[in-house]
Parts: C-alpha cells; structure tokens; sequence
C-alpha cells in the first residue's frame, strides 16, 4: 500500500473520538446527581445506562474487551458485548463509566467517565487476574528506569534523566495497606508522595502527560486500568511497564489457563499493540487531568481529553450543555 493509502482507514478515527466523547459527557452528566450522595450503585447504573445509549449510535464494530464484566454479572456493557453500529472499522474497546464509584459517592476529586480502544485483536484480555503492578513515568522513562529495578533506583534515575533534584521527585501511590513498605521506601529515597483514594489511570496519565506535578506512578492496582492507562501513554510517548499480581494460587492458575504471562514484564507494545488507539475521559469529579461536570444555572458544563495514539496529540473538550435537553 502507498502512505497516502495507509492513512485512508485512520481518517474517521477523529470522527470516532469525538462521538465516544459524547458517550462519556453523557455519563458524566448522568451521574451528577449522585455526586456526594453514597450512592455509587445508582451513580454507576445511570453512568452505564448513558454509556451505553450513545456507544449504539456510533458507526463501528466494537467488541468489549474491558467492561463491567462478565455477562451473568453485569447485563450491559459486559466483557465480550458487541457495541456500535457495526459498520466501519473493528476495535477492541474498553469501558468505565465511572472510574472512582467510591470518589463520586463520597464527593471526592479524580473520579472519571472514560473509554479507551484499539484495532480489533491488539488489547490485552487481562481479565482473569483482577490486579497488575504498574511503573509509568513520562517520555523521560523510556529505557531509563525498569519495574524491576529498586523504587530508589528508578527515582535516583529518573531524576537524573530529568536534571531535578531526588528531592524534588513526586511519585504517586494507591494508598492501600499492601503499599506501605513501597510508600516507605519512595520517602527513603528522598521522593516526596501523593496517595491515590482511587483512580490509578488518571494518575498514571498524570505521570506521563508534559507539565504535570507528578514525576512516576507506582504500584498494583487493577489490570484492567493498566490496559485503559497504555492506550493513553501511547499518545503521550511515555513509559509503562506491568506485571500479574495475582491474589492467591487459584487466580494464578486462571491466569495461566487464559494464556497470560506470570512473572513477566509487560512492555506497552504487549499491553496494547499497534499505535492506532484512543482514549478519551470526561471529569465526573475535579482533578488534576480533567475539571469535574458544573451545573450554573441553564447550562452543564463538561471538561474532557481525547488522546490519540496515532498522532501522538492530547486535546482538551470543554462543553456546554443545555440542561433542558438532559431533563
């Protein structure tokens, strides 16, 4: 094929990202009334229902690699469900339309709507094992530091690559109790911290995206995040590693059934192969990456970003939305 030939099939992607960020402003806004409420099951279940009402009206051939789960447990929006028209070009997508139930039902910053995909075939079915330790950095990362290596290592090196003092390195962390001797050892280093409640892929976007206040995201969180943040560090140029981190003997046995690797790395190529993905996300809740949804007066306004991997570009969607059009 010819270059210009090559670049055809790509063009209605940019199309694409715009309609998939229609199906995160909607839930978004859908699950505005449940913000602060403690009600994370009726803020997910509106947040699906929206999702779900747009992603039908989108001309593609979407197979769910990453959903809400499996079938039996969740009916819409479930791992293996066909979504879109089902015309033009097949992808592998993955879905959360709400990332951070617990942060929206408590009112708390970084909670997401989002949606990552790729070419049909090149996302990882991690499924089968629920957590993933994670390494993401900026551009600065590649080939620099490796998950493998010491937390203080990868720190001193990364500092190193960036010309700023140790001192002066952030690294963020789910604050969960498996991650205390890790927090301990990021604060021997020298690395100041900034814990996560919830919402690891807004923070590993963080980590990678130019001008962000955080250096390295660390740490196990869920393996299905860990696909979703690869699709966006492919736009960003960034680095990301992971490996399973399987809870018991039983869950590694499954994983191994299902053809994943245990004890291996987990380069971004075999996250998610190819370059040609999308991520966008819409702010349920304020945060560093995006502003969360505001109601004034007659409008709703929304915050999103849409990165793409095969140009290498974030934007950012700031919209205004008629709330008699959402009543």
């Amino acid at each position: 094929m010819t270059g210009t030939e090559d670049m055809i099939p790509l063009r209605p992607d940019r199309n694409i990202a715009l309609e998939l960020v229609r199906a995160t402003e909607a839930a978004a806004i859908r699950s505005v009334p449940f913000i602060g409420r403690g009600q994370k099951e009726r803020a997910d279940g509106a947040a699906v229902d929206a999702m779900r009402a747009f992603l039908s009206t989108v001309e593609f051939d979407g197979t769910v690699v990453i959903g809400e789960g499996e079938k039996d447990e969740a009916p819409m929006l479930f791992n293996g469900e066909r979504v879109g028209t089902g015309k033009g070009r097949a992808y592998d997508i993955a879905v959360d339309p709400i990332d951070g139930t617990s942060l929206t039902a408590a009112g708390r910053q970084n909670a997401l709507s989002m949606i990552a995909l790729s070419d049909r075939g090149t996302m990882l079915d991690a499924s089968s094992v629920f957590y993933m330790d994670k390494l993401v950095t900026g551009p600065a990362g590649v080939g620099v530091v490796d998950i493998r290596k010491p937390i203080g290592e990868n720190i001193r090196l990364l500092a190193k690559e960036l010309g700023k003092p140790v001192d002066e390195m952030v690294v963020s962390v789910l604050n969960r109790p498996r991650h205390e001797q890790l927090i301990q050892e990021i604060r021997e280093a020298g690395a100041g911290t900034r814990l996560m409640s919830d919402g690891d892929v807004a923070g590993g976007i963080n980590a990678a995206r130019h001008g962000a206040r955080i250096d390295m995201c660390v740490g196990v969180g869920g393996s299905p995040e860990g696909i979703v943040t690869a699709c966006a560090i492919k736009a960003l140029g960034g680095h990301i590693q992971g490996r399973m981190w399987p809870r018991d003997d039983e869950e590694r046995e499954r994983g191994l059934a299902a053809g994943l690797k245990m004890d291996h790395v987990y380069e971004a190529d075999e996250l998610v192969s190819g370059k040609n993905t999308i991520f966008v996300a819409t702010g349920v809740t304020d945060g560093q990456l995006v502003a969360g949804v505001v109601r004034e007066g007659g409008y709703v306004m929304t915050e999103s970003v849409v990165l793409r991997g095969h140009s290498g570009t974030l934007r950012r969607v700031s919209s205004e939305h008629l709330v008699e059009k959402w009543l």
